[in-house]
């Protein structure tokens, strides 16, 4: 065990310096920054003064290393567009982003699981079909289209729901987070159903496919035969073995949903790192879009070693050989 996570913590150093190195070659050859920064007018004493400042001027590996060692201190340099830390700008943003996810992915777990398991097992019946109707509506219709759909039901014809915005918000030291308070949660409510609902029709069809394929197998039969019953079966041995699969991909989306919820975060202005991103790339703001893909890569290296860790405690067959 503890070589198997030595082995992903070597393998995580590796996957985070090939994101350094390509987030670095960002800053040296998407743009210019100090042009960005003084503007075309400006004279060359003042571009050699900031390209100094910077440390440009520099080899490029020396930058590389230097970038690097800022990056693990959490600094990196000043934003372009507004002229502060990235830093402060992504402690700022942070919250409201992995609020927002981590509400997306709990709405697709509860409910793509349970869909999938009856889906699975009651094939006939009407409410199935619908549920299958659902989840092939959901996996087919864009991103944007739904929280598009969602604002015009639900803001401007009910008027229900807010259709911009995070609402009031409570600050917890440096956190910052709407879900105590009334407009918080009901801001909450679009993006979060725009967020999850792919992830939770492809749990639901992952998970569906899953049980019939394990309903057919023969230790479900000898299950059956022994005299169990039908609950013992479905839940006690079926979807135990159903979920190896389903914690992959479902690991793997939490990391796309903080990934990608820069979609949903542009359409409801929530003002989360996607948004940041959005800004960043208009104005070429590099400095902020290479923290971004350090961050997310990050991310994904800490879901994929928690994934990696959580067969142990789902497959016993893991247990019992080396990895």
């Amino acid at each position: 065990m503890a070589a198997f996570i030595l082995r992903r913590l070597a393998q995580a150093v590796l996957v985070m310096l090939t994101v350094g190195l390509i987030a670095f070659a960002l800053f040296r050859f998407v743009g210019d920054p100090v042009t960005f920064m003084l503007g075309q007018d400006a004279t060359p004493e003042q571009r050699i003064e900031i390209t100094r400042a910077l440390g440009l001027d520099q080899p490029f590996y020396v930058q590389y290393l230097r970038f690097l060692g800022n990056a693990v201190q959490g600094e990196f340099g000043l934003s372009l567009r507004q002229v502060q830390p990235v830093s402060r700008l992504i402690v700022d943003r942070l919250p409201a982003t992995l609020e927002l996810s981590i509400v997306a992915a709990l709405f697709a777990l509860l409910f793509g699981i349970p869909m999938g398991v009856y889906t699975a097992l009651r094939r006939n019946s009407w409410f199935s079909h619908v549920l299958l109707a659902v989840s092939l509506a959901g996996v087919s219709l864009p991103t944007f289209l739904i929280g598009i759909l969602l604002i015009l039901v639900f803001s401007v014809q009910l008027g229900w729901m807010p259709s911009f915005g995070r609402g009031e918000v409570v600050q917890l030291g440096w956190w910052s987070t709407g879900l105590l308070t009334a407009s918080g949660l009901k801001a909450l409510v679009l993006p979060s159903i725009t967020l999850g609902l792919f992830q939770m029709t492809l749990i639901q069809r992952l998970v569906r496919s899953e049980m019939l394929e394990v309903l057919r197998t023969d230790y479900i039969r000898f299950a059956r035969a022994r005299g169990l019953t039908d609950r013992a079966v479905h839940f006690g041995h079926a979807l135990k073995n159903t979920l190896v699969p389903v914690i992959t991909i479902t690991g793997l989306q939490l990391g796309a949903i903080i990934a990608f919820a820069i979609i949903t975060e542009t359409v409801f202005q929530w003002p989360g790192m996607g948004l940041l991103f959005i800004q960043a790339v208009s104005f070429a703001d590099v400095p902020v879009m290479a923290a971004y893909l350090c961050l997310i890569a990050l991310f994904f290296v800490i879901i994929n070693l928690v994934v990696d860790l959580l067969y142990y405690a789902v497959d016993p067959r893991l247990r019992l050989r080396p990895i």
